[in-house]
């Protein structure tokens, strides 16, 4: 066996492996051309061939150097990229080979146990991952709701909502402006460049492996909610809503479309991905309608030593600018523009 690098973006061995492995939506081919094309971040990847070069295991990653340092981060912008090894010997050759980079190595583990248990690595953050089992029949599904969010779903029924998928980018453009609205407004947060969500949209939703579900009222967007596809997993990955129409509970109606709707494409587990720790209201959300739930852990390697004074100051200074252009007073396009001149330093 021996371990080659790759650029993963559009070698075919990538796609085999992803295929025929274990793997996530934040492994595919088209997940890794949305992060290379928003933030031009160059993605490559380790892959372990064996005696007949054939891929058997590998790690994705980026090379980022920025003003917080040089590092290698597996994946940015994804809730998990768990390495695809199956026993500590393929672990040892992947990961030998990022350790040589002699870089600051970080990963966000989630299925795969091997990276924690890896002594050369430490755990510095965790989060909640959230799943949904699609096998039972649609009824069954529905009866294992808990009983607040099928109230909800009727309640949004009986209010008029319907649910439609997305068919343009000027449906993208409405969903986006909820999303930087209830990012600014809800939570004092950036929001990812719209030019993230386009990606998102050709990649996916134009490929047939990914809708974007709106939620009306009299006719009025109220709510949105982004569903990729990847093998026979559909993946939660957005959502929004109007702040002034949250009475009509079109979340819950989202997600319950979203099942019923990824039960039609043959799927057989719903990914509701990452809640951070303290999110209680969102884990407590999502627990409504999940079976499963796990811990995804973050890690770094011990390399990454202490904050350069520059990195400690740029860490300090981003929260303030974060404060600074979320404000209320701040029109939404400027915390739009900030977005996209920020966003890319928050890996």
């Amino acid at each position: 066996m021996h371990v080659v690098q790759i650029e993963p973006i559009n070698d075919q061995r990538w796609e085999c492996l992803v295929t025929e492995k274990e793997s996530s939506v934040f492994h595919s081919q088209a997940w890794l051309r949305v992060l290379n094309e928003t933030y031009a971040l160059p993605i490559y990847a380790y892959l372990l061939l064996n005696e007949e070069d054939h891929p058997i295991a590998g790690i994705p990653y980026s090379f980022i150097q920025d003003l917080k340092g040089l590092r290698l981060v597996s994946l940015p912008f994804s809730d998990f990229c768990d390495p695809i090894v199956a026993d500590s010997a393929q672990w040892n050759h992947v990961v030998g080979k990022l350790l040589e980079e002699n870089s600051a190595v970080f990963i966000r583990s989630l299925h795969n146990e091997l990276p924690a248990g890896d002594s050369r690595f430490d755990c510095y953050n965790q989060a909640r991952w959230h799943g949904l089992d699609l096998r039972p029949a649609l009824e069954s599904l529905w009866m294992g709701l808990h009983s607040s969010a099928r109230q909800a779903i009727r309640k949004a029924q009986q209010n008029g909502v319907e649910i439609a998928a997305a068919q343009s980018k000027v449906e993208l453009r409405t969903f986006y402006e909820m999303h930087l609205e209830i990012r600014k407004h809800k939570y004092r947060l950036l929001a990812q460049p719209y030019s993230f969500f386009e990606q998102i949209w050709e990649k996916f939703v134009e490929a047939g492996q990914g809708m974007l579900l709106m939620a009306r009222h009299h006719n009025k967007v109220v709510g949105g909610t982004f569903f990729l596809q990847w093998k026979d997993r559909l993946f939660y990955k957005f959502n929004a809503s109007s702040l002034d129409n949250l009475d009509v509970r079109p979340n819950d109606l989202l997600i319950w479309e979203g099942i019923r709707r990824a039960k039609e494409l043959g799927c057989t587990f719903l990914d509701y991905g990452l809640s951070d720790w303290d999110q209680e209201g969102l884990i407590h959300y999502k627990r409504k309608f999940a079976t499963e739930e796990k811990k995804i852990t973050f890690l770094r390697t011990h390399t990454c030593g202490t904050p350069t004074d520059q990195e400690q100051q740029l860490r300090a200074l981003l929260p303030q600018l974060t404060a600074l252009l979320t404000d209320k007073s701040v029109p939404n396009s400027v915390t739009e523009k900030a977005g996209e001149l920020l966003y890319k330093l928050f890996v």
